[in-house]
């Protein structure tokens, strides 16, 4: 993947999660869940804590401090993928940068995370998400797919 993808990967996935939160923002209410499929709600809720609502209460009224934590490790993250050379490594790389900066862009603008999807099963909710969290995912499964050998090594089962 060239330099000019990387960045165009990190611009349209910052695109689609604050396009996404702007919908939810200006289509939903807090406290109303919108069902959409079994085990499937649209639901706004606003998030302080890291993904998933991780140290929420630790980090709860101060947003600057977690969008520069934030923003270390995106910068880290960035770095990463310049230097990586498996093309599923720097995509991964780029899509939790991404996922990184439209996170960052919420706690600047509203000292939360903007959060609309949920995902249940009967009365358990995982904690709402939304498409950054979606993108930090994936990004992590393919940087950890470019780790995987691609064939068995020379030898084995004979």
């Amino acid at each position: 993947m060239t330099r000019p993808k990387l960045i165009s990967l990190i611009a349209a996935t910052v695109l689609a999660d604050q396009l996404s939160k702007v919908a939810a923002l200006s289509l939903l209410s807090q406290g109303t869940a919108v069902p959409v499929l079994p085990g499937f709600n649209l639901a706004l809720g606003f998030n302080e804590g890291a993904s998933f609502g991780m140290m929420g209460g630790v980090m709860a009224g101060k947003p600057l401090l977690m969008a520069t934590l934030t923003g270390a490790l995106a910068l880290v993250f960035a770095f990463m993928a310049l230097r990586a050379q498996h093309p599923l490594e720097r995509a991964g790389f780029a899509l939790v940068v991404g996922g990184a900066l439209g996170n960052i862009l919420d706690r600047m603008r509203q000292g939360a995370v903007t959060d609309f999807l949920d995902l249940y099963w009967r009365d358990w909710h995982w904690p709402t998400f939304n498409v950054a969290d979606i993108a930090i995912t994936l990004g992590a499964v393919l940087i950890l797919a470019a780790s995987l050998p691609l064939r068995p090594p020379q030898g084995a089962g004979s």
